[in-house]
């Protein structure tokens, strides 16, 4: 017994030093009602998380977050038939980007109407990916959807981590789903590469004025939290500083191996995320202001 008593100390104690888990590891998934609200909820899948509102008429789900893991929608589904019996109607993408919207098909077994915007589905029609459904309806800016008892308002912003990215929004409870605009707690990094940093930044000024509250990103927050405001002026300042700092070593002749191999944001260094972050958003910032693009 003392010897087993021994191994789990020093077990214990390797794991304090090399900084590796000491409780059980996050189970892979978890559904959970957003506090302060009768019928919102988060759906986890491993690192992604999606929005679902249950009316007095049927279910408004977001992304299916199925990309490589057919068994996270699934999953998605089958939470939603734990929380209630009403049918899933509406099926909302946030974006073109399949990390988010692909693996649909079960939504749509269930007989869900998939909503995007109009350039999502242009987009899609061009990729022609086998794993992600076709929106059934598009819009341009703005479009109302109205369940039951429930109202949701979808916003179109412009440009920003894409070019079809859309606002999902609750006004009677306050509450906005935004993926991947807004990195709760941390920075923006490999969704940089394509991106439009210039608009990005119009995009989260326009949301502050915005009526909601509190933010559902399409990654947990660090710790689990949702989004504030604050969350978005945040974002916007980084962003801000990255585009001055890269403008001015661009205009040097600094881009693009100065720039990556020396510059850091030594601000923003104890941010979780920021080494890995880091090389994406100058690479992005040096395509802007050291080529145009």
């Amino acid at each position: 017994m003392l010897r087993i008593l021994h191994v789990i100390a020093c077990g214990a104690l390797t794991l304090a030093i090399l900084g590796g888990p000491t409780q059980a590891q996050q189970p892979p998934f978890s559904t959970t009602k957003v506090e302060g609200t009768d019928n919102v909820y988060t759906f986890r899948y491993e690192n992604s998380l999606a929005m679902f509102v249950v009316t007095s008429a049927g279910v408004i789900a977001t992304d299916p977050i199925g990309y490589g893991r057919p068994q996270a929608v699934t999953t998605y589904v089958n939470e939603i038939k734990k929380v209630t019996n009403q049918p899933i109607r509406y099926v909302i993408y946030s974006h073109h980007h399949f990390d988010h919207i692909a693996g649909g098909k079960p939504f749509k077994d269930a007989g869900a109407r998939f909503i995007a915007h109009r350039k999502a589905k242009e987009r899609l029609d061009i990729l022609k990916d086998p794993h992600t459904v076709l929106p059934d309806e598009t819009f341009d800016n703005n479009r109302t959807l109205r369940l039951g008892d429930t109202t949701v308002e979808l916003t179109y912003l412009g440009l920003n981590h894409s070019d079809s990215t859309l606002i999902t929004w609750l006004p009677k409870e306050r509450i906005a789903y935004a993926v991947d605009i807004v990195p709760v707690g941390s920075l923006p990094g490999r969704g940089m590469i394509d991106s439009y940093p210039l608009e990005w930044e119009d995009t989260l000024k326009k949301m502050v004025g915005m009526g909601w509250e509190r933010l559902i990103p399409g990654h947990p927050g660090v710790g689990g939290r949702l989004g504030t405001k604050q969350d978005v002026q945040s974002t916007l300042s980084f962003l801000q500083d990255a585009s001055a700092q890269v403008k001015t070593a661009a205009q040097e002749g600094k881009c693009w191996d100065t720039v990556e191999k020396e510059m850091k944001l030594p601000k923003y260094a104890s941010l979780p995320g920021y080494e890995a972050a880091l090389p994406f958003v100058l690479r992005r910032y040096c395509g802007l202001w050291g080529r145009g693009t």
